[in-house]
This record gives structure tokens, C-alpha cells and sequence, in this order.
């Protein structure tokens, strides 16, 4: 496939490097373009050697091969990392000054964007319509990670990894619709922890994974998404904004919070149902005579209920998630019935988890129920499988 780099003129222009390095030994043609303040740098020389072929910033070179249209008109995709404040407002106002200007303009294929630039830059109003512009043309516009910057500077509008800029261009590659461009989505991950004492906690067996694919597949539809992580050690996709969390209240207070501001919710994080009535202010000891301490447990908030009846609109459309076995009242998808009826959700997401069937695995398999009545079986599979099979049905529900 025939892939073009465009690489902006910031410092993370060398992540770049390891960039081109990915989408060359995974059997892509890449033609690098950087801009000319890229090259000051990383030189001309390094990305011809790294992509065998020749490097240039200015359409006059080579000019009888037309390079300012031919190279946007032959590609299958444009990664542009790092898109500089300055990359982004040309591109959104359509400007061509430079070959990669250019080849943005004349480009018909995917285009992915990961900005990289300071904390305000990235922040200011000018930069953040820029990049509605662009996402409401279709371009991927990755969020940038936040950490060390320049200097002393810390913040969002670092580049992220390349391997996470690699994942998110695989992922435009497969060709899912840009249906969730403009829109905010909200996902949770992992398990809850309720602390007994300085060391011990209740906690389950969820590892995020699901919640990261949902993650990762929200951002390959052109979606913001925010993932509220409780207690996840899993790498998390480029162009996602992380609030960590461990208690469920720490979960239930940064839920309800977003939902204002989101076009959909997705509650995949499995918070715990009870919390010890008291903390042990030390270590509890074993008593060395037979006898074990008996601790008081209390119930937590529901927190997929207080989001139904937080919203004041349709908006946002609500996923909830449900874990169940079958037993002598019911089977899986009665029970699963049942508590989308309690739950008050538009759609509930039901997972067989008997016999370990779904925790801490890389596969899934479930049914997508509907407020509405509609039930969708989802074929063992990836759980980024999953992951599209329920942002399809959100799709469909979205004002």
C-alpha cells in the first residue's frame, strides 16, 4: 500500500523515524514529506535512507513529474505526525505552500493527523477549530497524549507513541465509517478496588480490554473519546483522553460528569457492588487463635441507573454492560432482559460469563440488546469486533 508521511516542523519529529520504521517492515510504501522546518530536525538523509526514496519540501523539485498532485493522487493513505499548530490551520484553511500542503489538498484517500505542539497552542480556540474543521471534512484527528513537553512543560499535546500512531492508521485502513466524527463519547474500563485496610482491597477479575477496544474503535470512526480507566495496566490507543480512577465512587463521580458533554456512554468498566462500611486505618492481623475478623459490607450506588436518570434528554445514548449466568430462574438473556427493564438503558451489552468465558481474554462473544426490543447476537470474535458491533447500534441511536 502506498502510505505518505507527512511530518510537521515540532520537535516529535524524530518519533517519526520509528514511525516510518512500522509501516515499512509491515510491507507499506511510504514517500516521506516533511516540511522545511521538519528538516531542521531531522535531516533529508535519514528519511530517504529509511524510506528509499528521495526527500523534498518544495514542489518545484522534480517538477516535470508534477510532485504537488501526483504524490496526493497515488496515495492510499497520509499520516501527517506530528501535525504542527501551523500543519493543521493550513490544512484546515486549505492553504498549498509546500509539497505537503499540497499533497493534503489533492489527497483523496484516508488522511490521519496526530498533532503534537505546546499545551496552549493545542488549547487555544484557533487550534481546536481547526481541527473541528477537519474532522467535519473527515479527517482523523487524533488526540495527543499529555506528558513531559519541551523543556519543564508538561500537558496534552504530546505526541503519542508511534506504535499507538501505527494502530489508529491500521484501524482507518480497515475501512470503518467516519459515523462518530463530531461526536464525544464517554467509555468506561477495568475493575473497581474498595479498599478494607493500607493494603487490601475487593476488587474483580475485568482488565479493561473490552473497554479499550471500544476505545480504539471510537477513535477509528473519527469519535473524541474520553476513557475513565479504573485500575487498567493495558496500553491505551493514541488519540484518547484518560481519567484514571481506582474507587467506584471515583468511577461514579467522573461518569455522571461527562455526561453533559457526551454523545454517548458506554459503562464497560465493572464497578464493584460493595464497599467495606468502615476503613481499617492500619493492616488488619491475623489473630493467631482460629478467629477471623468479619467485615461489614455496604452498597454501592448504581451507577448505570443514576446515568439514566441524570440525563435530562435522549442524549446521550446509554450502553450498559451485564455479566450473567444462567440458573434455575432463568437463563442468560432473561436475566439480561430483566435488568435492561431495571437499568432504563438504550442498550445493554450481555456477556455468558460462565466458566470464564469472557474475563481477562482477547476474545468475546455476546448480545446486544435494545430498550426498543431488537437483539443482536456478536459471533466469538476480537473484542475490537465487539467493540464496532456496539458503536453500529449507537450509531443508529445518536440525535
Amino acid at each position: 500500500m502506498s502510505v505518505v508521511l507527512g511530518v510537521g516542523g515540532g520537535i516529535a519529529a524524530y518519533k517519526a523515524a520509528s514511525l516510518l520504521r512500522l509501516f515499512t517492515e509491515s510491507g507499506h510504501d511510504v514517500r516521506v514529506v516533511p516540511t522545511e522546518a521538519a528538516l531542521e530536525f531531522v535531516g533529508a538523509p535519514t528519511w530517504a535512507a529509511l524510506s528509499g526514496h528521495p526527500v523534498s519540501t518544495d514542489v518545484f523539485d522534480d517538477v516535470e513529474q508534477v510532485p504537488h498532485v501526483r504524490i496526493g493522487q497515488d496515495a492510499e493513505l497520509v499520516v501527517v505526525a506530528p501535525a504542527t499548530a501551523n500543519v493543521l490551520a493550513k490544512a484546515a484553511a486549505g492553504l498549498a505552500d509546500d509539497l505537503l500542503t499540497n499533497t493534503l489538498l489533492t489527497a483523496r484517500c484516508p488522511v490521519v493527523m496526530a498533532p503534537a505542539m505546546h499545551t496552549e497552542m493545542w488549547l487555544h480556540p484557533a487550534t481546536q477549530a481547526n481541527v473541528a474543521t477537519l474532522r467535519s471534512r473527515g479527517v482523523v484527528v487524533i488526540e495527543p497524549a499529555s506528558g513531559r513537553l519541551t523543556g519543564a512543560d508538561t500537558g496534552p499535546g504530546r505526541l503519542p507513541d508511534p506504535e499507538q500512531i501505527f494502530a489508529a492508521a491500521q484501524a482507518v485502513l480497515a475501512g470503518h465509517p467516519q459515523d462518530l466524527a463530531d461526536r464525544h463519547v464517554v467509555v468506561s474500563a477495568g475493575g473497581t478496588r474498595e479498599f478494607l485496610d493500607p493494603v487490601r482491597y475487593l476488587g474483580n477479575r475485568s482488565s479493561g480490554r473490552q473497554g479499550i477496544a471500544l476505545a480504539e474503535a471510537a477513535v477509528a470512526r473519527g469519535a473524541t473519546v474520553t476513557l475513565v480507566a479504573a485500575n487498567v495496566s493495558l496500553p491505551v490507543p493514541a488519540g484518547v483522553r484518560v481519567v484514571p480512577v481506582t474507587t467506584t465512587e471515583q468511577l461514579r463521580s467522573e461518569m455522571l460528569a461527562a455526561v453533559p458533554d457526551a454523545d454517548a456512554v458506554v459503562m464497560a468498566a465493572a464497578p464493584a457492588d460493595f464497599r467495606p462500611a468502615s476503613l481499617a486505618d492500619a493492616k488488619i492481623k491475623k489473630s493467631h487463635d482460629g478467629s477471623t475478623p468479619t467485615i461489614e459490607l455496604v452498597e454501592n450506588p448504581d451507577i448505570l441507573v443514576e446515568l439514566v436518570a441524570s440525563r435530562t434528554t435522549k442524549s446521550p445514548v446509554i450502553v450498559g454492560f451485564a455479566a450473567e449466568t444462567g440458573d434455575a430462574n432463568g437463563t442468560v438473556l432473561d436475566h439480561a432482559r430483566a435488568k435492561l427493564e431495571r437499568k432504563g438503558c438504550d442498550l445493554l451489552v450481555v456477556n455468558d460469563v460462565s466458566a470464564g468465558k469472557v474475563f481477562e481474554r482477547d476474545v468475546s462473544e455476546a448480545t446486544i440488546l435494545g430498550a426498543d426490543g431488537s437483539s443482536t447476537p456478536v459471533a466469538l470474535g476480537p473484542k475490537l469486533q465487539l467493540a464496532h458491533a456496539i458503536w453500529d447500534a449507537v450509531v443508529q441511536r445518536v440525535e
